[in-house]
């Protein structure tokens, strides 16, 4: 018996729309340090505190999610919708993830728009950063127990962790931790052509790559430049920003190179999604209108592309060889989490303070099992006081 085979079942009682509202509305106020610590602070509540999935099960969406185009722990958060309450869920959970994130950033545009200049918040991040360590740690060990269920998965992974601490593109990861998984499998049922089959992600190169002619600013055109934006973007906030410079800046001339690094700024530094740059930008180009406009665009595929793959995930599992792709991937998305972990880490615990807190966050969470929202509400008060106290 695997340790899939042995885990207790998830719940099978129906979760409320105004439960999954309250959950997610609140994850987006409290949710810092971007998606590896978004995903782990969704494990933290679907899985430990209210067993509405198991690990297994998370791990299977963090997968697909993986495979897709768009903000994942956004996407993660419409997943777990879906898997909740079905079509209804699915809105409910994403929108209201979303939504928060997009009214803070709304508020912090139009102060930049009026003061030109961006809110101090170097404290907040002081004591925020060290907690979504442990956080994530923990989380990471908790799936990683259920994802590293054979020697090929977990050599999988510490060969995932090495290439993407080497910079390799996480999409080429996840693909080859897919093919190698699946490989392996194929070649004891003689089925290799399905291995490739169900890939749902698309070229990003040909889409991103393309040419077109400048435009004058309207809600017409900053609709469409975020939705392309939404429908081809794989990687971290530094691919969000390479993209957005190539359209705004160099073709369109909508926004100057400093606009655009403070608009990526404030979507790192803010909670909820990092896709909420794109509230900033079109608050700053057009009002909230074009805000708007711009989340709308930016956000709408990721409800698109949950909807289309998220009725295969369970078929995918149902396959002896795309199973074992699936698994592949999962391992490989944890790795990339602990790269993630292990880069946010060293710009984190940066002295005596941060590391105390990190290791006080981990033993709070292994002995008391708190709800990690009020570590990260404990840690943003702690760094504050410690960056702007009277010593």
């Amino acid at each position: 018996m695997t340790p899939r085979d042995t885990q207790p079942a998830a719940s099978a009682q129906p979760t409320s729309l105004r439960e999954l509202a309250w959950l997610f509305g609140r994850l987006g106020v409290t949710t810092f340090g971007g998606p590896a610590a978004h995903t782990a602070m969704m494990e933290d509540e679907v899985v430990r505190r209210r067993g509405w999935m198991t690990h297994a099960q998370f791990l299977d969406l963090l997968g697909a999610t993986n495979l897709i185009p768009g903000p994942n722990s956004t996407e993660m958060a419409i997943h777990i919708g879906h898997a909740r309450a079905r079509w209804a869920g699915l809105v409910v959970a994403g929108v209201c993830f979303i939504l928060p994130a997009a009214l803070i950033v709304t508020a912090i545009a139009w102060a930049y728009v009026r003061f030109g200049a961006l809110p101090e918040v170097a404290g907040v991040l002081y004591g925020v950063k060290p907690v979504i360590i442990a956080v994530v740690v923990q989380a990471l060990w908790g799936l990683g127990r259920s994802a590293m269920k054979t020697w090929l998965l977990r050599g999988v992974a510490v060969a995932a962790l090495a290439a993407s601490l080497a910079g390799v593109n996480e999409m080429i990861v996840l693909a080859a931790a897919g093919v190698v998984v699946g490989t392996r499998r194929s070649l004891a049922e003689r089925r290799t052509d399905r291995a490739a089959s169900w890939f749902p992600f698309p070229l990003i190169g040909a889409a991103a790559t393309g040419t077109t002619v400048a435009t004058a600013f309207g809600l017409g055109p900053l609709f469409l430049v975020f939705l392309k934006v939404g429908s081809v973007l794989f990687g971290s906030g530094y691919v969000l920003l390479a993209l957005l410079r190539g359209d705004l800046v160099d073709r369109l001339h909508w926004l100057t190179e400093s606009q655009l690094l403070d608009a990526v700024a404030v979507g790192q530094f803010t909670p909820g999604p990092v896709f909420t740059t794109a509230t900033f930008i079109g608050y700053v180009l057009g009002g909230p209108s074009a805000a708007a406009v711009a989340t709308l665009g930016i956000f709408l595929p990721a409800f698109v592309f949950v909807a289309i793959s998220g009725p295969l995930v369970p078929r995918l599992r149902r396959s002896a060889l795309a199973g074992a792709v699936l698994d592949g991937v999962n391992a490989a998305s944890l790795a990339l989490m602990a790269a993630v972990t292990i880069q946010l880490g060293r710009a984190a615990i940066i002295d005596l303070p941060t590391a105390a807190l990190a290791a006080i966050s981990a033993v709070v969470l292994i002995r008391f099992k708190p709800n990690s929202t009020w570590l990260v509400l404990g840690g943003a008060i702690a760094g504050s006081v410690l960056a702007y106290g009277p010593w």
